[in-house]
């Protein structure tokens, strides 16, 4: 059974990225019968930050772990499950000072563990979750694919970096921006973002 893992972060009630990495997850599933959508909405159910119980928890074999370390590191354990169980990740965030949202680094920081996630060898570290494709929908009200103010797109850049390192390299963005210059380049932004995800569809 095929599985595509959601991922959206943003807090907006009238986010943009949200609907429209809903829609392409919605649409890969028809495109794909007995697919399911594991969704986890980081804004409205936000993950617990990582701290000193955790990182010493995880540096321990399951069986050496403590009651409270083994709650500790339940959420970690399903989120990294449900990460290399998918085939497909759609993540949607927002451009929020130059970088993700928070709720969205709180997740990475969960899921990237080391011997589950990717492994340290002789010759540097290696990705574990392999083989699977991965779609970001990015939206701001700059432009930043290209231009004067794409150096200051870190977010693009640090999630190939960080999902490069588990093992994942097939990533493809879906900006939706501009989107404060006004209603004609916000509808032609949403319009071509909309497109793009029918392309994908068709595809699959």
């Amino acid at each position: 059974m095929s599985s595509i893992l959601l991922l959206t972060s943003s807090p907006r009630a009238e986010s943009l990225s949200t609907p429209i990495a809903v829609d392409l997850a919605e649409k890969l599933k028809s495109q794909n019968p007995g697919s399911v959508i594991v969704r986890r909405d980081l804004a409205a159910n936000p993950l617990p930050h990582i701290d000193d119980l955790f990182t010493g928890a995880i540096r321990k074999p399951p069986e050496a772990r403590n009651a409270e370390e083994t709650v500790a590191v339940e959420t970690s354990d399903k989120l990294v499950s449900e990460l290399l169980a998918a085939d497909t990740i759609v993540i949607s965030t927002g451009l929020i000072n130059f970088n993700i949202y928070s709720s969205l680094k709180t997740w990475i920081d969960n899921v990237a563990r080391a011997g589950l996630t990717f492994k340290y060898t002789e010759s540097g570290p290696v990705g574990l979750a392999t083989g699977k494709k991965v779609y970001v929908v990015l939206a701001s009200g700059g432009v930043y694919s290209q231009g004067p103010a794409a150096p200051l797109n870190h977010a693009v850049p640090y999630l190939k970096s960080v999902l490069g390192f588990l093992g994942i390299s097939d990533i493809e963005t879906i900006y939706v921006e501009g989107l404060a210059f006004g209603p004609e380049a916000a509808e032609k932004a949403i319009d071509a973002a909309k497109s793009r995800v029918q392309e994908i569809a068709l595809a699959a």
